[in-house]
């Protein structure tokens, strides 16, 4: 296999995904909606919620547990309070639409808390975060992974859990947004995906193997690694921050999973090629609150004092959460996008099995 990166065009790769996507069952509208989320996490630097990620989709598709053309439906509103089941569609597009909901609701009402449950893979958190900041709203998620269970809890030896993330944004007069989005273990479970295909090992302490024993090698959670009495066994990831991560984990499936209708994960689950994302969303107009003067004063306040932090020794900067994405973006907007060569064979046979096996043929702006 060549190891030279294919580097696309943002505009080529989001075609060129776009077609894979529709050849396995979707809409246009939906392919298309479905390739431009992956394609700007890809350009915001999460490669692990890229376009990586459409092997996986086409397989769920194939095994009946994704469901193109599928949206939301809205099973309770009662004005501020919306709960919403996903019906096992497309991640990018029950999230945009539940989103939409939400915020027009916080607009109205001055908040909304919003329940998300049976949502295929909705994809990088932080993308819904950006939604509701640029309508002016405060939002914050929490959410769980109905998948094959990859975090282990802290003092556990085995993965009881997935990695659960937590976001919140902020929107900030006169500057750019506070966007925090972090998944609640150690690191994201397909940024291991990636370092696989990439023959990269990772640091100490973000892995432990199928015995429980500290592991550098980011395949221990992607690929099986022997047989166990319930399926294959797989590694497992670390909660960060120790206890404090993982009492973090336990709160996003309670809220995203338990409380939402969505589901937890409970070792009577069916792992399979689909994966699941349950979604507690709370939004709120600062407008509405009656301290809005002050949260504008008091958020540039405490954000220039921050920016005005001496860096430590060997570092260049101070970034707050969100920045690194905005750089990365502004970057990979004039360079293009680099996709691995096993990702590329990955996305490849994906293509073929929906019969589009001339998905590269629209990619006019591959650039290597």
């Amino acid at each position: 296999m060549s190891e030279v990166l294919t580097r696309w065009t943002p505009a080529a790769l989001r075609h060129a995904s776009a077609l894979i996507v529709k050849a396995a069952g979707s809409s246009g509208h939906e392919a298309q909606a479905v390739a431009d989320n992956l394609v700007m996490a890809n350009l915001k630097g999460h490669d692990s919620h890229g376009v990586g990620m459409l092997p996986r989709y086409i397989d769920a598709v194939a095994e009946g547990g994704l469901i193109p053309n599928n949206g939301v439906a809205v099973t309770l509103d009662i004005g501020s309070l919306l709960t919403l089941d996903g019906q096992r569609g497309y991640g990018q597009v029950v999230g945009g639409q539940a989103m939409a909901l939400g915020i027009e609701r916080a607009l109205q009402h001055g908040s909304c808390i919003m329940a998300v449950g049976q949502s295929h893979h909705l994809g990088r958190i932080g993308h819904w975060a950006e939604m509701a900041v640029d309508a002016g709203l405060v939002s914050l998620h929490f959410a769980n992974v109905l998948a094959q269970p990859v975090v282990a809890p802290w003092g556990g030896a085995d993965g009881r859990f997935g990695t659960n993330p937590c976001c919140i944004g902020l929107p900030l007069t006169g500057r750019q947004p506070f966007i925090l989005d972090f998944a609640t273990s150690r690191v994201a479970q397909g940024k291991m995906r990636v370092a696989h295909n990439e023959g990269r090992q990772v640091p100490p302490g973000f892995l432990i193997d199928t015995h429980g024993n500290p592991s550098t090698d980011p395949g221990v959670v992607v690929v099986p690694q022997e047989p166990g009495p319930f399926g294959n066994l797989f590694g497992a990831l670390m909660p960060f921050g120790e206890h404090k991560g993982f009492g973090l984990s336990v709160a996003c499936e309670l809220l995203g999973g338990a409380l939402t209708g969505g589901g937890t994960w409970n070792g009577h689950n069916k792992a399979g090629k689909a994966f699941y994302n349950g979604m507690l969303t709370i939004l709120i107009d600062p407008k509405r609150l009656g301290t809005s003067a002050d949260f504008e004063r008091e958020a540039e306040g405490f954000m220039t004092w921050l920016d005005a932090a001496p860096p430590a020794p060997g570092t260049d900067e101070v970034l707050t959460a969100g920045e690194p994405e905005r750089r990365t973006q502004a970057m990979r907007e004039v360079n293009g996008i680099a996709v691995d060569p096993q990702t590329m064979a990955e996305l490849n046979r994906a293509a073929a099995s929906v019969g589009a096996s001339d998905w590269m043929s629209a990619g006019t702006g591959v650039i290597a």
